[in-house]
């Protein structure tokens, strides 16, 4: 992220902003199920989308963290048959296998990683559309706070007792 920020401002060019996700999901051209690459984040969470590709590339649930609970309740609601793929697999593999109630596979290894190639392609797409932001206007995309944020997070509340904080993007109810 910061050697494409410092190509694009030596260079005056646009930056297209392709998220891991997408990208692997993007290999998956011509498949009628639903598409969940998934990245461990550890502590039963996840990082991953939903999509889908079989005439056209669309995005169901763009990059997130999340539960792997969360995420498989998410994919029961859809009632749609899902590949799964990433990293995230082979350590929620039992999780998956109990839980998931829609047909199901696991797609092999070697369609289970990003390829340069996928990430290259859906950049083309991605430009096409417009989709490009100045070096200037990029910011790297943080799924969820850092360790050491949450913890500061953690001290600054219990030193403020009452008085609630709350996460960038973390929605009310």
């Amino acid at each position: 992220s910061a050697t494409a920020k410092g190509l694009g401002q030596a260079l005056d060019k646009p930056l297209i902003h392709v998220p891991t996700l997408d990208a692997m999901a993007y290999e998956h051209f011509g498949t009628d199920r639903l598409i969940c690459p998934m990245l461990d984040a550890r502590r039963e969470q996840v990082y991953c989308g939903l999509y889908e590709f079989h005439e056209e590339f669309r995005v169901i649930r763009g990059q997130a963290a999340m539960g792997i609970s969360e995420l498989l309740s998410e994919v029961n609601g859809l009632g749609r048959p899902v590949v799964f793929l990433g990293d995230g697999v082979p350590v929620n593999r039992g999780r998956i296998m109990a839980e998931c109630a829609v047909p199901y596979v696991f797609a092999p290894s070697f369609a289970s990683r990003q390829r340069a190639g996928a990430v290259a392609a859906l950049g083309a797409v991605y430009f096409l559309q417009g989709r490009t932001e100045t070096a200037e206007e990029h910011k790297p995309e943080y799924l969820r706070m850092s360790q050491a944020e949450r913890e500061r997070q953690k001290r600054e509340q219990e030193e403020r007792p009452g008085k609630e904080v709350f996460q960038k993007g973390a929605q009310g109810g």
